[in-house]
């Protein structure tokens, strides 16, 4: 019988510690509300969920015979996440409409491809929590079950923590310093990546 709980508590920890998809839900929520940031966090669980799949179909495999892929990845996502933060410092006060817009379902999806922890939370899950006894179809449902059910609160807790602040962010000084501090945690979060 297979015991979900290690598997859950990975998934857990992985998802509610800080990384680029936390950060940039936080901003997210913080500059555009709650509401307007749900596709943000559906494309993060469905690109994730894409992702993980793969990964528990073989995608692994090809990183080890092939591990500047990898390499090329992480610099590619690093990259994306220091054009983000400068955008974000160039952010003003928040806003409901306007030039701005928050990330799509499709950007959010398709970012996880380049982002260094999902694969690190991908492979590793494959690699230790695959339940292999079930068979494809089923290890794989599972996988995805599991991590989704865990990932989605979890994330939704940082766009709301975001959104929580948007009335303190209504001051051009709190908006310049938050989106200082954003910008640098996505600065670092993509030096951390290739380092």
């Amino acid at each position: 019988m297979i015991d979900p709980l290690p598997y859950a508590l990975y998934s857990f920890v992985m998802s509610i510690t800080p990384g680029p998809n936390n950060v940039m839900l936080t901003a997210a929520g913080a500059t555009f509300g709650f509401r307007r940031t749900v596709p943000h966090m559906l494309g993060v669980c469905v690109g994730f969920s894409i992702e993980l799949l793969a990964v528990c179909a073989g995608l692994g495999a090809i990183f080890t015979r092939w591990p500047d892929l990898q390499t090329v990845l992480r610099w590619v996502g690093a990259a994306y996440l220091l054009y983000l933060g400068v955008r974000m410092l160039g952010g003003g006060e928040a806003r409901t409409g306007g030039t701005t817009r928050p990330v799509t379902f499709l950007e959010a999806a398709l970012f996880q491809f380049l982002n260094p922890k999902a694969w690190v939370m991908t492979l590793t899950a494959a690699t230790v929590f695959l339940p292999r006894e079930l068979g494809v179809i089923a290890a794989d449902a599972y996988m995805v079950a599991v991590m989704v059910l865990i990932n989605l609160p979890c994330i939704a807790i940082w766009a709301l923590f975001g959104s929580s602040l948007r009335s303190f962010l209504a001051r051009p000084a709190s908006r310049r310093g938050f989106n200082a501090a954003m910008a640098v945690a996505l600065a670092a979060t993509g030096v951390i990546m290739v380092i």
